[in-house]
């Protein structure tokens, strides 16, 4: 279906599409699952369609907290309805529990809770395997002034806020999220949530035994990768 339209841009696990006017566009999910930037890489048959219904109901759940974003519509099981937008090449990451590569760079335990939300900035190049930088570095490069990260900061920490009350009334708990945000064509000077919030881009972990329910297990080996999908879209209660 999606072949026949124009492909505007090819990620890791998604592709934009041209979308039906000038301020729109498509968001096409893939079954890839990619980790290490793309030094480890899978299909799993069916991944795409759960990412996008998962992240279709974060976005829309953020939509009704007043979260904005580029989110419209999901239109199909694979393709979203999105607002054209200039995206910041900076992956914002919060933290609310040590994992991954903090616990790696700083020595530090995983599972270790932080007194409050640590937020992080990632610039955008999988050649540099995504450096982390300052907020000076994002400012002094033009990728964004320092009104629009205070803009994203005080958004990202609201996500936050959001995503840990509705994950934890599934028994599930928020460990740490990334996501990206992007300046509308229609409006710039709006800034507004981009990309997707999904097991691919959050990790997430069950509150009782701690297990993995993200892109970890596919990074670590710790099992089956679609069977910790399905379990989150079935917690969130929209698996078909």
């Amino acid at each position: 279906m999606s072949s026949k339209k124009t492909i505007l841009y090819q990620g890791k696990a998604k592709k934009i599409i041209k979308g039906p006017d000038r301020h729109t566009l498509i968001q096409f999910f893939k079954d890839d699952a990619t980790a290490f930037n793309k030094k480890k890489h899978k299909l799993f048959k069916g991944k795409g369609v759960l990412n996008n219904l998962i992240s279709a109901f974060i976005m829309t759940y953020l939509k009704s907290k007043k979260v904005p974003s580029h989110f419209v519509k999901r239109i199909n099981d694979r393709e979203q309805l999105i607002r054209k937008c200039e995206i910041i090449p900076i992956e914002f990451v919060t933290r609310n529990v040590v994992a991954g590569s903090i616990a790696k760079k700083l020595g530090l335990k995983e599972g270790t809770k932080l007194k409050k939300p640590l937020l992080e900035y990632y610039y955008k190049e999988d050649k540099l395997d995504d450096p982390m930088i300052s907020r000076d570095h994002v400012v002094a490069f033009g990728w964004a002034t320092a009104s629009e990260i205070k803009k994203i900061d005080k958004m990202s920490l609201e996500i936050n806020r959001y995503l840990k009350m509705l994950f934890i009334k599934k028994g599930i708990v928020l460990i740490d999220f990334k996501i990206e945000f992007g300046r509308l064509a229609s409006n710039p000077k709006k800034i507004v949530l981009a990309d997707e919030i999904s097991p691919d881009s959050c990790r997430l972990w069950d509150k009782k035994s701690n297990q993995k329910l993200d892109k970890d297990v596919f990074r670590r080996n710790l099992g089956s990768l679609m069977k910790a999908y399905e379990e989150v879209a079935s917690r969130l209660g929209i698996m078909h």
